[in-house]
């Protein structure tokens, strides 16, 4: 809590956060779901929670190809500190679900010692400071994982509910969660207690089905019970969404009909994200530029460069120690462990290369891994006091980008070089106008000219500057976002 607090008095909005909490309040106060539905809604309702009185404002002007923030009332610091809070409270939840699970699976000892790597992780610490939805989709991935586990070990109506609220939920949190409810569902459909069941007549059909239900309710309560209009006719389809100014209007095939679509804001978000992953992301890696990205190796290489070291060295110790049985685990975990390969998988092949939080949700499952390591360990002195050494090692790792979380790189990289390597919300999501007001307090009179990688109007902070791009001519202080 301590350093996600230093983390948001420290660093201003980032790229993302003015349309999440734009789109949250239009959500809240106009029932729309229009203008940015490439998220699901769940985070940025429960960020703008506090932010629902008409005092708060968050204007933003779209241009062609990305958009501009040109005012925020009262101001944008007050509003990030009451939107950042609330997504601060489900990073604490996910510390207590992976010390609860580590509990369960190992030992108490084992589960302090992956609070422990928690704590000073950088790639959680950032990600849950801000008013954005990976943090979210982060948790109810590793809720759904851990409750499915749950459920095999008790397959009870009280659990099928209790798993179905939280798929809900997690399909409320990213469009990218969607597979793994699919690999929840299958797990459900063929576990038993003790083994997997191959005969279908004695599959979990009745409570599989149960929870894909409720699943679909809360997915379907989570857009106030929405219900779209899908028509085609005469080779045009026409969608009309509640609270939309325009209607979809396009081309189809096929005879004519008309249909209602329960939660329909969710079936078009989908359907553009698909699309937008064909088409690609414009992207920067390792020195290279690329219009379209889809690099394979983008975020095996991201993991290296930006998990710590240490937990993640710790993480591939874990594994190797399971799957060559120098530890026996439970069952569990390796059903824990298919939700981050899926994830890991679809990620590699995804044509979005914009920065470690698209593989974020991995990071949980890996800090379990690492906390088997304690589990080999613990009546082992000389290894306990070598992990224990490891712990505070990777503390001081982490502290030495406090409170700058988000630019975290591991030791072996130059903070002058790092970005010569990643960009973006690796690096430079627009966090840094508080620390150019402070430069410039410090310096009055000094002129600015300023290129800006963000949406908030720098103005917005109080700082004056002179922006400049490419051909024209600068002069004074020249600032560069990274």
């Amino acid at each position: 809590m301590v350093q996600c607090a230093w983390f948001i008095r420290t660093q201003s909005l980032t790229y993302d956060e003015p349309v999440h909490i734009a789109e949250g309040l239009n959500a809240w106060r106009y029932g729309r779901f229009e203008q940015y539905n490439d998220h699901p809604p769940l985070a940025r309702l429960w960020c703008t929670l506090p932010l629902i009185g008409p005092k708060w404002q968050v204007e933003i002007q779209q241009l062609p190809d990305s958009f501009r923030v040109n005012r925020l009332a009262p101001d944008p610091i007050s509003l990030a500190w009451r939107a950042r809070a609330m997504n601060v409270l489900l990073g604490l939840a996910l510390a207590w679900l992976v010390w609860w699970a580590a509990d369960r699976l190992f030992s108490r000892t084992a589960a302090n010692f992956a609070l422990a790597l928690f704590a000073f992780s950088p790639s959680l610490i950032a990600p849950f400071s801000i008013a954005a939805t990976d943090g979210a989709a982060t948790l109810f991935i590793f809720a759904a994982a851990w409750c499915l586990v749950r459920w095999r070990r008790a397959p009870t109506w009280r659990n099928t509910c209790g798993l179905g609220l939280v798929l809900g939920l997690m399909l409320l949190a990213k469009f990218s969660t969607a597979p793994m409810l699919v690999l929840a569902l299958l797990w459900m459909l063929l576990s038993s207690p003790d083994k997997i069941v191959q005969w279908p007549t004695r599959w979990n059909w009745g409570r599989t089905a149960a929870a894909l239900l409720l699943a679909f309710v809360v997915l379907w309560a989570g857009y106030f019970f929405h219900v779209a209009h899908l028509t085609v006719k005469d080779g045009t389809l026409t969608a009309t969404f509640p609270n939309w100014k325009q209607p979809i209007v396009k081309p189809a095939r096929g005879r004519n009909y008309s249909v209602l679509v329960p939660a329909g804001e969710y079936v078009e978000g989908f359907r553009e994200l698909v699309r937008h992953n064909r088409q690609g992301q414009p992207a920067f890696f390792l020195g290279e530029v690329s219009s379209h990205g889809g690099w394979k190796l983008y975020y095996p290489v991201v993991i290296l460069l930006k998990w710590p070291t240490i937990v993640l060295a710790l993480a591939l110790a874990g594994l190797v120690l399971a799957l060559r049985r120098k530890l026996r685990v439970p069952p569990d975990l390796w059903i824990m462990a298919s939700f981050p390969a899926l994830y890991l998988t679809m990620a590699i092949f995804a044509r979005f290369n914009l920065g470690e939080r698209h593989v974020l949700p991995m990071y949980p499952f890996a800090i379990l891994f690492a906390a088997t390591v304690w589990e080999w360990a613990r009546h082992r002195r000389p290894a306990v006091a070598l992990l224990i050494l490891l712990a505070t090692l990777n503390a001081a790792d982490a502290l030495r980008f406090a409170p700058g979380y988000l630019s975290y790189f591991t030791p072996f990289v130059r903070s002058a070089e790092s970005y010569r390597l990643l960009t973006d919300s690796n690096l430079d999501w627009g966090q840094g106008l508080l620390a150019l007001r402070n430069y410039q307090r410090e310096h009055p009179g000094e002129r600015i000219s300023l290129s800006y990688f963000g949406s908030v109007d720098p103005r917005l902070y109080g700082i004056e500057s002179d922006y400049f791009g490419g051909g024209k001519d600068v002069s004074g202080t020249v600032v560069v976002s990274a």
